[in-house]
Formats: structure tokens, sequence, C-alpha cells
């Protein structure tokens, strides 16, 4: 299998190009600041994915950045500390403010000249936009949480991006899935046999962070710690 074999690259969007998980951080800092003990970065992130996740699979339809307070109160109340909703809504909106990884924008850049680019995330449509404005490149196609009605990793996100492409004209196998999240991505990608690329940012830390930890490890077919080495492997690749 190599990287010239497809023609769309489907991408998550925080976690891949968006780093969340500094985002996620510097927006609990309200909450993290004011407890009476400290917690790890991996722990503050650990919390924030077993709720966020808890709520997508109680309120599928809620809009992310209607979610996030949800997220935010609930982390309050388990740490000992009061926050206001206004406080809550902050949050919600802070998703605009998080930082494309320094490599995104150029790897897309490269990206786009060679394949068709489309996002399947787990925000909605004017979070991301927020976000797009950062990564530089027009996507080919834009399928959000909200578009959809759930959030990954249901098996609804996925039908729903592949009827899409197909009508196109993008058959599945002209499709590489390319994500940091094994919980959110690797796994449904494996469940409808979509060839996936992990984008390893959590490789020099333990555990998964921001997300849940998988059932069992999805496979993959291909893995890059960083945007810009999955450049450097195209790259490579074209000039052999």
């Amino acid at each position: 299998m190599k990287l010239s074999d497809f023609k769309v690259l489907t991408f998550d969007v925080y976690g891949t190009l968006i780093d969340w998980e500094t985002g996620i951080v510097n927006g609990l800092k309200p909450l993290t600041d004011r407890m009476s003990r400290t917690l790890t970065r991996d722990a503050i992130l650990e919390a924030h994915a077993y709720h966020e996740s808890a709520i997508q699979g109680l309120t599928p339809s809620k809009r992310y950045r209607a979610l996030l307070p949800v997220v935010y109160r609930r982390l309050a109340e388990e740490w000992g500390v009061e926050a206001s909703w206004q406080e809550c809504l902050a949050y919600g909106q802070s998703v605009s403010q998080w930082q494309a990884f320094a490599d995104s924008r150029e790897a897309l850049v490269h990206l786009k000249r060679h394949y068709k680019l489309a996002v399947l995330t787990n925000t909605d449509n004017a979070s991301f936009q927020d976000s797009n404005a950062q990564l530089g490149v027009q996507f080919d196609a834009i399928y959000t949480a909200e578009d959809i009605g759930s959030y990954k990793p249901a098996d609804r996100n996925f039908d729903y991006m592949l009827k899409a492409l197909a009508r196109q004209g993008i058959e599945k196998h002209e499709i590489l899935h390319t994500a940091e999240s094994m919980f959110h991505d690797h796994a449904p990608a494996n469940r409808f046999g979509i060839a996936n690329c992990w984008i390893y940012r959590r490789h020099d830390k333990q555990g998964f962070g921001a997300t849940m930890t998988p059932t069992e490890m999805p496979r993959y077919d291909f893995c890059f710690n960083s945007m810009a080495e999955l450049v450097q492997a195209h790259q490579a690749e074209r000039a052999g």
C-alpha cells in the first residue's frame, strides 16, 4: 500500500490539525487554578475525555459549542470548584482560540496539490469555520457532527461521509482517513474497512490524553508522528 494509491484524504481536525489538548488545558485554567490540589496535564485531559464522551453519547444532536459548557460544569462539580454558567459558556466559545499545530497549514497546502481533502469532525460549523481560517486551505468537503446529528465514533458519521463522497464519484478504496484519535477515528475506520493513517501526535506521551481509551487497539496502515512527516513520506514516494 502506498500513499499515492488514494485520491482523497479525510481528516479529523481536533488533535490532528488543531492542538486541542493545549486548547482544553488552557480553557480549563479558570477551574484548575482554583483547585486545592494540582492535577497533571494528562489527568485533566482524561477527565475531560470521560465527560465529553458521556455527554456526546447522551445528547448526540447537541452542537459542540453547546456541549462543552456542560463538560465544564461536570468537571467543576467533580473537582469541587464553583463555576458560573457564564464561565461554562465562555469555555464553549474557546474552540475558536485553539491553535493549529505548527506543521498543519504547510502540510495541507502541499497535500491539496495532490489530493482532494475532506473533513469529518466532531465540532459544529461555526467552531470549525474559526479553526479552518488557521489551516490555509479550502476543503473539498466538510462533514460536521452538527450536520450529521451524532458524534464519532458513531457509525452514522462514517456512513454519512462515505455516502456523501460516493455521490462525488469517490469509492471507499480511494479514501485514506487521517487522524490522531484511535477511539474516535481509527476504530470506526477499521469497522468500515477504510484505509487509515495515524498522526501520532502523542508519540512522546503515555496514554490517550483527551480521547477515551479504545476497547482494543485499532490497526492502521500508515503512522507518522506529525503532518510534516506525512508530507515527507509523500514527497519521498513521489521522488522514488
